[in-house]
């Protein structure tokens, strides 16, 4: 069962990608990634996980209300080319992976720089 979990998982955060790309006219989605999803066990809830460029919170929220008001016609589409019986319920959340990664390599930079210093002495 956890095989089939991970393919829908696939099929979704493919479909959604083009379904995003072309179907959806909204200029608040243009910066918008989708990451990764996560489907439940029983395939009625996948949460789509999403990152941006930014870090304006006001454009955060834009696309969240972006987001919520495409999220019926992203179910209808996708129930137009998904093989499972049910469209699962779609819930949109914030990937903040990218976030955090930038603040490491921002920090490791910092550190080598430090580093580069004191050797310089």
């Amino acid at each position: 069962m956890k095989h089939r979990i991970g393919r829908v998982e696939g099929e979704i955060l493919r479909e959604l990608t083009k379904i995003l790309r072309k179907d959806i006219r909204d200029p608040r989605l243009s910066e918008v990634t989708i990451t990764a999803v996560e489907c439940t066990n029983d395939l009625s809830y996948a949460t789509i996980y999403y990152s941006l460029l930014t870090e304006d919170p006001k454009k955060e929220e834009e696309v969240a209300e972006g987001l919520e008001k495409a999220k019926g016609m992203m179910r209808h589409l996708l129930g137009q080319v998904l093989t499972v019986y049910k469209v699962p319920e779609l819930i949109f959340k914030r990937d903040n992976s990218v976030k955090y990664g930038s603040k490491i390599d921002r920090l490791i930079a910092e550190v080598r720089k430090q580093d580069a210093e004191r050797n310089s002495k």
